[in-house]
């Protein structure tokens, strides 16, 4: 599929990209590059293929969820500006 420079001025209109007149036919063509492998890849066969997010098997490393750091409120609360029975006192934004 070949892209001409009326086609290339919409697309890039269409993108709110402003290109040059002078770089419309350069433009052009990169899009009609862009296309043609698009049509390459069409070509292969991936009946039966499974999706896949890495060409490597990889698992995220877990850890156990257990409570490290907890009963620090006053510590945390200390660099509060505005605190009130142990919470962060912030002031009313909607009326």
């Amino acid at each position: 599929m070949s892209i001409d420079e009326s086609t290339a001025r919409r697309v890039a209109k269409l993108a709110r990209i402003k290109v040059e007149e002078a770089q419309l036919p350069a433009l052009a063509q990169e899009f009609s590059a862009i296309l043609g492998f698009i049509e390459q890849l069409n070509e292969v066969d991936v009946e039966g293929v499974e999706p896949m997010t890495s060409v490597t098997p990889m698992r995220l490393k877990r850890r156990d969820d257990v409570v490290t750091d907890g009963n620090q409120q006053a510590a945390v609360l200390a660099n509060a500006p505005d605190a009130r029975e142990g919470f962060f006192a912030v002031p009313k934004v909607v009326e």
